[in-house]
């Protein structure tokens, strides 16, 4: 068989469980455990929770089930796929591998911190009894900053020589479960620290309508969009390799639940033990790192729990990585003609690069900054915010959107609904799915991109 053959044909899942697992582990990464709990915490606890579910109901399983049946419609990489339906439409995968490779440039160097915190838990237990001082000098520190991100790099990229559906699907199998329960153990003690962990829970169960707003609702949206993974192909890529008898229909349900009840379990470990402890959940991005180490080296077993908690987020990072690395590696496959191998090393290359760059963003160059426009103003962002913004706020709606139109104007209905269930075998396109596909997700996409650039607040 020639190179060129080789490269433009997809292996398909061994089993619907294994896809699922790898499709769930894709969704579920820091989005969940790093980012949703301050997004939840500054949006009002309780209303962003409400306002998230809501998102999730009208925009998360019609955006997975249109890129899914796209991918595997075309069963190649995510340029291809559209064109195999539109010649002219390509674009729409390149507009998602640019997110994607934007996304891996920092994903990669956070995930080398959650890697460095979870071995600082299990083999020494201790943080020099200042946290926040700790995590400042660690990512700081140029050296060690790009090494871990360096070691993580290297594991995902051994690990994508030998395909997303063998090697990789085998370890989703064991590696989502085992989550799960980690998760699980940890929001069950958190809950039950004291008598503050339970005002944490209360302030996030339940909603103070007084607190919405606009930004409320575009962190929402984005906040869907980077964890459940819709908006930049990533559902394209996993859709490629499926069987024509899989539901996708009910997979999408699976995929949403499953982000949506990570998501909230992550919300119910940090939380209500910031509570206990008295911190402010604001504390952002350094969140999981400067107050929840804290946190649990000075509750009773802490050291323990917080060794489950790292190996668990470590677990969402990896698995993640895995889905996110492919659709870069496979379009470097089918559009640049080039074995697996070459075009892993192309693209570790690349985000090695990148991950570079940021991972001194916070060290020697952290006063290097990039332009942002802003209605009325001009912002000036780090590497990490800018590519983060950019890809979250940006490009994830334009992506978003762009679907949206190729499925109802381009492929038409008839055609997608032929291929999202198998002839009609697992029911219809119904008017409630075709709304929210003409109206509801491009419009929660405007008011994003709107909100993104000041128009609106």
């Amino acid at each position: 068989m020639s190179n060129k053959q080789a490269t433009n044909e997809v292996g398909q899942w061994g089993s619907r469980f294994g896809y699922l697992m790898v499709a769930a582990g894709a969704s579920i990464g820091l989005g969940n455990m790093w980012k949703f709990p301050y997004l939840a915490y500054r949006g009002g606890g309780g209303v962003f929770l409400v306002v998230y579910l809501f998102v999730v109901f009208v925009l998360a399983k019609p955006m997975v089930e249109m890129e899914t049946a796209i991918g595997r419609h075309g069963a190649a990489d995510t340029v291809t796929v559209f064109e195999k339906i539109n010649p002219k439409w390509g674009f729409v995968g390149w507009i998602g591998n640019l997110c994607t490779l934007m996304i891996n440039m920092y994903y990669v160097v956070v995930g080398g911190w959650v890697l460095r915190y979870m071995c600082q838990f299990i083999f020494v237990g201790d943080f020099g009894g200042e946290p926040a001082a700790f995590f400042k000098n660690f990512t700081s520190n140029p050296v060690q900053s790009v090494l871990w991100a360096m070691i993580l790099l290297a594991f995902v990229a051994f690990m994508m020589l030998f395909g997303i559906t063998n090697l990789v699907e085998k370890m989703a199998k064991f590696i989502m479960p085992a989550l799960f329960v980690l998760l699980i153990i940890c929001g069950v003690y958190a809950c039950c620290i004291n008598e503050a962990a339970l005002l944490g829970l209360k302030y996030y169960l339940l909603p103070d309508f007084s607190k919405f707003n606009v930004k409320v609702f575009a962190d929402a949206v984005t906040q869907v969009l980077f964890s459940v993974g819709i908006g930049w192909s990533l559902f394209v890529t996993l859709g490629a390799n499926l069987p024509k008898q899989n539901n996708l229909r009910s997979d999408a349900l699976f995929v949403s639940f499953a982000d949506t009840a990570a998501a909230t379990l992550g919300g119910f470990v940090i939380i209500p033990s910031a509570f206990a402890a008295g911190i402010d959940v604001q504390a952002g991005p350094a969140l999981i790192f400067e107050v929840m180490s804290g946190i649990f080296l000075n509750l009773p077993f802490g050291r323990v729990i917080g060794s489950f908690f790292f190996i668990a987020l470590m677990f969402a990072v990896i698995s993640s990585l895995f889905s996110f690395f492919e659709i870069n590696i496979r379009t470097a496959e089918f559009k640049l003609n080039l074995e697996r191998k070459k075009a892993t090393m192309l693209l570790t290359g690349i985000i090695g690069v990148g991950n570079i760059l940021v991972a001194l963003g916070f060290g020697p160059m952290s006063n290097f900054k990039l332009p942002w426009l802003y209605f009325g103003s001009t912002a000036s962002y780090g590497l990490y915010d800018w590519l983060d913004c950019f890809s979250a706020y940006v490009l994830m709606p334009l992506g978003c959107i762009l679907v949206c139109w190729f499925t109802s104007r381009v492929w038409k209905w008839k055609d997608y609904e032929a291929e999202l269930t198998n002839g009609g075998k697992f029911g219809k396109v119904s008017k409630w799915d075709k709304f929210c596909i003409c109206v509801m997700v491009p419009l929660f996409m405007v008011i994003v991109i709107l909100n993104v650039f000041g128009f609106i607040k």
